[in-house]
């Protein structure tokens, strides 16, 4: 059982780690020679590197975000996949239990290190495009749907943030219409929670009318991504 555990918890640190790989800031440290901390919003999220260098490097960030939340929960496939065929997997366990009690555990693992990086100080982004990428991983139909709510509400109001809040709402409900396992059901509640705590600086800008659509710049600085 030690040696499953121990398992587990390096999978577990693995995750934190990956999603602590501060890819907003590094991309725009090199392309500009900028702190991304220091500029617009001061996150290092995808909105802020849009905003700061462009679609281009905004598109990039938002999939590296996006593939680390993947692979994250990948790991957690790889292990018990590879725990099944060596046989070292404890018989007083439900493998399947486990492995949706692990992938939610790897999940708030990998969101919690983009949105505290070890890397930059225990800042980071708000988790957003990280989040997508564990949905994609945990049931890809509740990511699309998730991303479909969050398309349609910034196509109408133009504005990123409450789009965020309004999949971090949505996807709670996709979870449980869809059957989801109770662990993937919990992740989509507290990750939902979590974006939208992360944005409470979005919110105070929306319900004052000052928070900026697509296109305009943040005239002050705030925690956005």
């Amino acid at each position: 059982m030690s040696i499953w555990l121990s398992l587990c918890g390096a999978i577990l640190f693995v995750a934190y780690v990956l999603g602590s790989l501060p890819t907003g800031y590094t991309v725009v440290k090199l392309l500009k020679g900028i702190d991304i901390r220091e500029v617009g919003s001061g996150s290092t999220g995808a909105t802020n590197v849009l905003r700061t260098l462009g679609k281009g490097p905004g598109a990039f960030v938002l999939l590296i975000d996006c593939l680390k939340g993947v692979l994250a929960i990948f790991l957690v496939y790889w292990l018990f996949n590879f725990a099944q065929t060596q046989n070292i997997i404890p018989s007083t366990i439900n493998p399947e239990i486990w492995e949706a009690w692990m992938v939610t555990l790897a999940g708030f693992s990998v969101v919690l290190g983009h949105s505290k990086s070890i890397f930059l100080g225990f800042t980071g982004g708000k988790s957003v495009a990280t989040s997508l990428g564990v949905l994609l991983a945990m049931n890809w139909q509740v990511a699309l749907a998730t991303a479909g709510v969050f398309a349609v509400v910034v196509a109408i109001s133009r504005i990123v943030s409450l789009s965020s809040i309004a999949g971090a709402i949505a996807v709670s409900i996709f979870m449980t219409l869809l059957h989801q396992p109770l662990p993937y059901i919990l992740f989509a509640v507290a990750a939902g929670l979590y974006v939208i705590l992360r944005h409470r600086s979005n919110i105070e800008r929306i319900i004052a009318g000052t928070e900026p659509k697509l296109g305009q710049k943040l005239q002050t600085e705030t925690s956005e991504a």
